[in-house]
């Protein structure tokens, strides 16, 4: 059985090395065999207080796969919270109709409330600008597989880095191998100093750099982040950041043969169309493997596996 059964996934720290190795395992299992219907007396609530895609959909596809029903909302405003509902009182309410709960919320920390008021598992589906902990685990798995090893890589973040969610949890995870992190970004978008101690703490280096260019050569991995509008409270700031770092096909010339470009998605225009059609591209495939990521996490954490 699972060291994983009943826990809560808030955060990528919640874990350690050996239980993200432990999921990913399971994950390698499910992408084998996807349709186990293993859980088929669980009930699994999504509750999206914030827009989603790729996210809920696979949690969805996960939970279905797997055999669980599912309830939940995408649109708050089609619930009880439009009318003053707290978010207490939904957490409770829901607890008792579900086996597990999935929470996406634009306000910080509001996963970690959720999880003390709950009565049940909970999974932080994002949380604001902090954490982002089931993509961080989708981006090992597609590291791992793409690479064959988490160890000794060198690995270029690009973007957004300083509200992105998806990469301080990808730092924070990678801190457990000898990892070489290259930081590419504007300066109103450099990686918070609170991340960047989570680097030096674990020994390692980084480098910082303001054109994607610079590292070109050097990186195994490249992960893209879109400049998120939705993060900004100053416009302008966003406008004069949002074409900043911008990934095409004609600059790829001269990186590795093992280097592949990841993208937690939606992108806007900072991988260009014609990177699509090269081998280094793997964001498509990387999207894939979050359902055999979140059927591993579902499955541990009811004690399926």
């Amino acid at each position: 059985m699972s060291t994983l059964k009943g826990r809560n996934l808030i955060s990528i720290t919640d874990f350690n090395k050996e239980e993200y190795l432990e999921v990913l395992d399971i994950a390698e299992g499910f992408e084998k065999n996807p349709k186990q219907p293993i859980l088929r007396d669980h009930v699994v609530a999504t509750l999206f207080f914030e827009p989603s895609t790729r996210t809920r959909l696979s949690f969805e596809s996960a939970a279905n796969q797997l055999g669980c029903r599912v309830l939940g909302f995408s649109d708050p405003g089609a619930t009880s919270v439009q009318k003053g509902e707290s978010l207490h009182d939904t957490i409770k309410m829901v607890s008792s109709y579900a086996d597990l709960i999935v929470m996406r919320n634009p306000k910080e920390g509001s996963s970690r409330y959720a999880s003390e008021v709950a009565s049940i598992p909970v999974i932080n589906a994002g949380d604001g600008a902090n954490q982002h902990p089931t993509q961080c685990l989708l981006d090992l798995y597609s590291i791992r597989k793409t690479q064959g090893t988490l160890d000794n890589l060198n690995i270029a973040l690009v973007g957004d880095l300083k509200y992105g969610r998806t990469v301080h949890s990808l730092v924070q995870a990678m801190c457990n191998w000898n990892t070489t992190f290259h930081l590419v970004s504007p300066e109103e978008l450099k990686l918070p100093s609170s991340v960047k101690a989570s680097i030096k703490k674990a020994g390692l280096k980084y480098y910082q750099y303001r054109e994607i260019r610079d590292i070109i050569g050097i990186a195994d991995i490249i992960y893209m982040t879109r400049v998120q509008r939705e993060r900004f409270t100053d416009l302008l700031e966003y406008e004069r950041v949002k074409d900043s770092c911008i990934l095409t096909a004609p600059m790829l010339q001269g990186c590795k043969d093992n280097m592949r470009i990841l993208h937690p998605l939606p992108r806007v225009n900072e991988i260009t169309t014609d990177v699509d059609r090269t081998p280094y591209a793997y964001y498509f495939q990387q999207a894939q493997n979050g359902v055999y990521v979140r059927q591993a996490l579902i499955a541990a954490i009811l004690g399926a596996k």
